[in-house]
C-alpha cells in the first residue's frame, strides 16, 4: 500500500489535513496542511472516540470532506474545488437523533430540533461538511461536524473544528473531494 502524503499536490489540493490538539488546551489545536501549520479551536470539551449528540466534543476521526456552504456574500469571491452552495435564511442542519433527517441539511421552518446555518456572526461563512456519522446516521453519535470559521480569540466550538477566517480562506482552495481531515 501506497503511503499517503500531506504534500500539496501539482493540482493545488491537500490530501490530508491533520489536526492535533495543543499541548495544555485541548480546546485548541494545530492544523497542518501541506507545508502550512496554523491553529484552530475544537470542542469544549475535547476530542473524543466516542462521540456523542451534544457533548461538546470533537471526533478523534478520519473524516471526508463532502460538500460546503458559502454565505451568499462571499460565493463569487473565493476560489475553490469542492461543490460549494449558498446559505439562505430556509436551510437549517437537523441535530434530532430520533428524526429521520438527523444529521442532514432540512428546510426551514423545521418542528425539531435544528441548526440555522445562515448566520449573523462569522462562522457559517464557509462551511465544509465532514462525514460525520453521515452515512450511517447512527442516533445520539453526533451531528453537523463542520470545519468553519473561529470566532475571535478561538473560543471552543460545539464540536466543529474552526480556524479563522483568514485561515479558512488560505486553506479552501486547496481542499477537494479527496482531502482528509484526521482529528488525532
Amino acid at each position: 500500500m501506497k503511503p499517503t502524503s500531506n504534500k500539496l499536490r501539482s493540482n493545488n489540493s491537500v490530501d490530508h489535513v491533520i489536526i492535533r490538539a495543543k499541548p495544555g488546551d485541548p480546546t485548541r489545536c494545530l492544523i497542518r496542511f501541506g507545508h502550512t501549520t496554523i491553529q484552530g479551536c475544537l470542542g469544549r470539551n475535547g476530542r473524543t472516540i466516542f462521540k456523542r449528540e451534544g457533548d461538546g466534543k470533537t471526533p478523534i476521526a478520519n473524516m471526508r470532506v463532502l460538500y460546503g456552504y458559502l454565505k451568499p456574500s462571499i460565493k463569487n469571491s473565493t476560489r475553490h474545488q469542492i461543490i460549494m452552495s449558498q446559505t439562505n435564511q430556509s436551510l437549517g442542519w437537523c441535530d434530532e437523533p430520533t428524526h429521520p433527517s438527523y444529521n442532514r441539511s432540512v428546510k426551514r421552518p423545521f418542528s425539531h430540533s435544528y441548526e440555522k446555518m445562515l448566520r449573523d456572526d462569522i462562522l457559517y461563512d464557509f462551511i465544509i461538511v465532514l462525514d460525520w456519522n453521515i452515512t450511517c446516521r447512527k442516533r445520539y453519535c453526533g451531528s453537523a461536524i463542520f470545519f468553519h470559521v473561529a470566532k475571535q480569540g478561538y473560543p471552543p466550538t460545539q464540536g466543529c473544528i474552526a480556524v479563522s477566517k483568514r485561515d479558512m480562506k488560505k486553506i479552501i482552495p486547496f481542499i477537494t473531494k479527496k482531502t482528509r481531515f484526521k482529528v488525532l
